[in-house]
């Protein structure tokens, strides 16, 4: 019998598939970058393991970053989705929140992805206090049902608009559609989202709809190869909450995936910097298609309640709150139609790839800029797709592109892309904390991902940073993240009631019986869990405000008082407006609970180079890199290799296997006790 001792993180992206194995037994890292299986993402996902593992029987903990369902939103790939819906509300869809798709204009289209004639309405009623006016008939939710059928609808959404109050009707409904529906795929708003707002409620449960076909069929695929491959224990999947789930729930709410690989970057960029003593840093995720971003203060997670995926794909699950843009190693460069040059938003991807991978692209990319100013070595491409990168043709492709159309030489065309891509990921940066209210010279930069540590001087000089912090291993972070995140699991429900008038001890008695059904799903899920945590929160505000307070509460079993909900509102008001507001009733909208799956913490003192040479040892030769309009010999080093403490001076480049680093002319990076390279300016 093998002994279990390899515990595996996956991240797949739209370039590459990073790969993060642990040893336990050695206490050996080993990491694998693969280009990733656009067709199939599963076949990337088994090849990155298998260049590790021979022996996927030994695998004793698989967790899983997935974009399968991100991808399946954004190219709007899902299953085609019908509704079925109280009378009268079938355009909830259309209207939204009154938004639309361009601020200027009077012109604007959207297109929803269910279309009118696959939503269905029944003459169902529930007042917003509970009370059933007209039960829901079982003669109309069948005809609902064979009307679907017969326009070959995969999958259903369930949503009466006042469920959130009572749900009494709409279960009875899912009860009648699950009896009679082929498959699997019905998701009901309330088992989704059972919170007041009927867009965001709606929205979320369709999306939901809309992915479950997608998301199953791919889990179900990938478990099936990974048991002919020998693996026959349970998968778990990353959340945007940054928690993991088991792959039955994953199927279940696919929605709870869509920020799934950037959150578990996020995750990993936190116990990184934790363990090196730093409570304040900004993340920086650069792949090959997209910029993350996302602010961790007093090492504190940045959570949001809602995202839109795309315009009028309204997500409301509790997520990281990760910024994303479009500027990747594999965003193209081009000249719009004023003669300004622009970076992205589209991408080469994986494939074709950028013009150096010689694989049919001919538009110039970031990386291809990289390539040109010397900053990658074309000998040593990451991901294992090529063997040498095409210098030549990255050139003849920015001078036909850009230099030509811009009167510049191709050095300077080369350096004039990566000044707009720095700035566009520099305003991204200021997004999440000047604008925020922080200042970013109280932040560690974190960049990670195949591009992100390339850009690391830009950034801090651009942006005003205190310094970087870079991983061991950036290139696959978010595999690592993969395996630092704990088993998580949350539930919203609305009370919409005045605190007055509110039974404190049976609010406390429903959140603690809804917590133990949590606790029971962390404890099902096989995880190797050390201990579980409980977290309860209220949604509050004075009565006529629309924005809710969030409002953390500690008791235990179902002692509260309303007395003390009352002190911890006002807590949290005057902790987020300096005041608070006289003889106004105070109401409660929803309460919130998370349960915590704790895992032992994963060392990161095993990153430590403890055997590390000096720097003079770690040099591999030196190449000329053009930076700030001029030539500079860069000297290039084996960063692996580098000792603890050891110092290396810009112009620089730091080769490994998953990335490429290079320190700024100005700047100097120093190897950290668990293995991170810290990045500053030199003092003068």
């Amino acid at each position: 019998m093998s002994i279990l001792n390899f515990q595996v993180g996956v991240d797949v992206g739209g370039t590459f598939t990073d790969i993060f194995v642990f040893d336990e037994k050695s206490k050996c890292i080993m990491t694998a970058k693969v280009p990733s299986t656009k067709k199939d993402q599963s076949e990337g996902f088994i090849k990155g393991i298998s260049t590790i593992v021979d022996d996927f029987s030994k695998i004793k903990n698989l967790v899983h970053g997935s974009t399968v369902g991100t991808n399946a939103l954004l190219e709007r790939r899902g299953a085609r989705t019908g509704i079925i819906t109280t009378q009268g509300f079938s355009d909830i869809l259309e209207m939204r929140r009154r938004d639309r798709p361009k601020t200027w204009g009077l012109k604007g289209s959207y297109e929803p992805i269910v279309k009118k004639k696959f939503r269905m309405e029944v003459s169902e009623e529930v007042l917003s206090n509970g009370k059933i006016e007209k039960h829901v008939s079982e003669e109309q939710i069948q005809k609902c049902i064979n009307s679907l059928l017969s326009l070959k609808i995969d999958a259903v959404c369930i949503f009466f608009v006042n469920s959130y109050a009572n749900n009494a009707n709409e279960h009875k409904a899912a009860e009648i559609v699950r009896k009679n529906w082929p498959n699997d795929f019905v998701s009901v708003s309330t088992e989704i989202l059972p919170e007041i707002r009927e867009f965001e409620r709606l929205s979320t449960s369709v999306l939901n709809a809309y992915l479950q076909p997608v998301v199953s069929s791919y889990l179900d695929n990938l478990k099936l190869k990974l048991e002919n491959h020998g693996f026959k224990k349970d998968i778990f999947v990353v959340q945007s909450n940054g928690g993991t789930m088991s792959l039955d729930i994953a199927k279940q709410y696919p929605i709870r995936t869509t920020l799934s690989g950037p959150a578990a970057g996020v995750i990993a960029g936190r116990a990184i910097a934790l363990s090196a003593g730093i409570k304040n840093i900004i993340t920086c995720d650069m792949g090959g298609t997209s910029f993350d971003v996302s602010l961790i203060t007093q090492g504190r997670l940045t959570f949001t309640a809602q995202t839109s995926i795309d315009f009028g794909m309204t997500v409301r699950t509790p997520m990281i709150e990760v910024t994303t843009i479009g500027a990747g190693g594999g965003s193209i460069a081009s000249i719009d139609t004023s003669g300004l040059l622009k970076i992205g938003p589209e991408s080469a991807g994986s494939e074709p790839g950028p013009v150096c991978y010689g694989m049919g692209n001919n538009s110039p990319t970031v990386t291809d800029a990289n390539l040109v100013l010397g900053r990658i070595n074309p000998e040593r491409p990451i991901g294992g797709k090529l063997k040498r990168l095409d210098i030549e043709k990255s050139r003849k492709s920015i001078k036909q592109n850009i230099a030509n159309k811009l009167n510049l030489s191709i050095e300077d065309a080369a350096e004039a892309i990566l000044k707009v891509a720095n700035a566009k990921m520099a305003g991204a940066i200021r997004l999440v904390s000047i604008e925020k209210g922080h200042d970013p010279g109280n932040f560690f930069l974190m960049p990670f991902g195949g591009s992100g540590a390339l850009h690391t001087g830009s950034l801090i000089k651009e942006v005003g940073l205190k310094s970087a912090i870079i991983p061991r291993f950036p290139g696959v972070t978010s595999a690592l993240g993969c395996l630092v995140a704990d088993v998580l699991y949350d539930r919203v429900q609305t009370v919409n009631k005045f605190l007055n008038g509110v039974d404190a001890n049976d609010l406390a008695k429903k959140m603690q019986n809804s917590a133990n059904i949590l606790e029971k799903q962390v404890l099902d899920s096989n995880a190797s869990i050390k201990s579980v945590e409980r977290y309860f929160e209220l949604d509050m505000l004075y009565a006529g405000q629309t924005h809710t307070v969030s409002v953390p509460l500690a008791f235990k079993n179902t002692n509260l008082k309303e007395q003390k909900i009352k002190e911890s509102f006002n807590e949290a008001y005057l902790s987020n407006f300096g005041r608070l507001l006289e003889n106004i009733p105070i109401k409660i909208i929803n309460y919130r609970i998370i349960v915590l799956g704790k895992k032992l913490p994963f060392n990161m003192k095993l990153f430590s180079p403890l055997e590390g040479k000096s720097k003079e040892e770690c040099i591999l030769g030196a190449r000329q890199v053009y930076c700030d309009g001029k030539f500079w010999e860069a000297k290039l080093y084996d960063r692996l290799e580098l000792k603890v403490n050891e110092k290396v001076e810009g112009p620089a480049i730091l080769e490994q296997s998953d990335t490429t680093i290079f320190v700024d002319p100005g700047l100097f990076a120093k190897v950290d006790t668990t293995g991170n390279l810290i990045i500053k300016e030199k003092e003068s």
